[in-house]
């Protein structure tokens, strides 16, 4: 038919040549366009939702997968990286040195506590994608809702602690609930998330009133290093004085127990005593003058022993002092003979 319209007309063969590689052209772009738009790729982090006029059909899996070109439609939900939400500062530069801006987003950050104080209070929403088709589907703009529910769920909970509570002591609590509200929240709205952790990166008084609040802060380490360091003293010096204390009771008792066994004792030995005197009381003055001596004697020097009619003592004392010049005698004359 092609010749038949050019039959009529003097065309000459390079125009025919050129109008039917022309043909060839076309149809081989057409057929690279439709291959290359019914092929992709989902990165192994990813899933595809295929949507065939914007309605889901199925999801694709990571990999090189088919979808039919110019009628469905792929987006792509990372469900195998941790995602998350930051809030009164943006990153803007990640690495070793990471840089931040806080400029612009202080309207996030900035809320009201229950003692009707301000804290400037920055915070991360880390959370993952556990069911895609809920995730695209069943609330619209996801991300926005994410961070308008994580907002609401902070400023609830700063709002019923005190400054002092978001400052210093109640942040892990804060964390802990503020993950527990959001969780709740995506639950409530299926929105296929799974919020991971809550991350208080810095809280901080407003700048007007922070170097108050720094002082204030500094005074309360202040106090609790001194009553630590009280604690301390109390715990090192009380324990040992009840100790020593225990001690002296123990002896005093131990004391008092022996001298009252030892007191019973003697009473039951004089006791018995006294009822033997009564028996025999001559064998009895006799025998405890016996031992009287027998305690006494060894206790003394040199004895001398007479009788009733003894005149005088000197002559014993005589013959005490010649054994003990013999003595000496014999002891200097063998020390003299060893020398030799």
């Amino acid at each position: 038919m092609a010749q038949d319209n050019f039959s009529g007309l003097n065309v000459p063969p390079q125009l025919k040549s050129l109008s039917k590689n022309l043909r060839y052209i076309i149809l081989g772009v057409l057929i690279f366009v439709v291959a290359f738009a019914s092929f992709f790729t989902v990165n192994p982090e990813e899933v595809g939702i295929v949507m065939r006029f914007g309605e889901f059909t199925r999801t694709a899996q990571p990999g090189l997968n088919y979808k039919i070109p110019f009628v469905e439609e792929v987006r792509y939900v990372p469900i195998q990286r941790q995602l998350k939400h930051e809030f009164g500062y943006r990153t803007t530069s990640a690495g070793v040195r990471s840089s931040y801006q806080k400029q612009g987003y202080t309207d996030e950050s900035l809320m009201l506590t229950g003692d009707l104080n301000l804290a400037d209070v920055e915070w991360v929403v880390q959370y993952r994608v556990i069911d895609p088709y809920k995730f695209l589907f069943k609330i619209r703009n996801p991300e926005e809702t994410l961070r308008d529910m994580s907002e609401a769920a902070m400023r609830q909970v700063v709002g019923d602690r005190t400054v002092n509570e978001v400052l210093t002591v109640g942040r892990a609590e804060v964390t802990q609930r503020v993950q527990e509200l959001v969780q709740e929240l995506a639950d409530e709205y299926e929105s296929g998330i799974n919020i991971e952790q809550v991350v208080l990166q810095d809280v901080n008084p407003p700048d007007p009133v922070k170097a108050s609040f720094n002082a204030v802060n500094e005074a309360q380490q202040q106090k609790e290093t001194l009553i630590n360091q009280a604690k301390s003293e109390y715990n090192k010096v009380v324990p040992r004085a009840k100790g020593e204390a225990e001690e002296t009771i123990q002896r005093a008792e131990g004391y008092a127990i022996n001298r009252i066994n030892r007191a019973e004792g003697e009473a039951s030995r004089f006791n018995q005593l006294y009822r033997e005197y009564v028996k025999a009381p001559e064998v009895t003055k006799r025998r405890i003058y016996l031992e009287t001596l027998e305690t006494i004697l060894p206790k003394i020097g040199n004895k001398i022993v007479t009788d009733q009619n003894g005149n005088s003592v000197l002559p014993l004392l005589q013959m005490q002092m010649d054994g003990v010049k013999k003595i000496n005698q014999s002891n200097s004359s063998s020390s003299n003979s060893q020398g030799n």
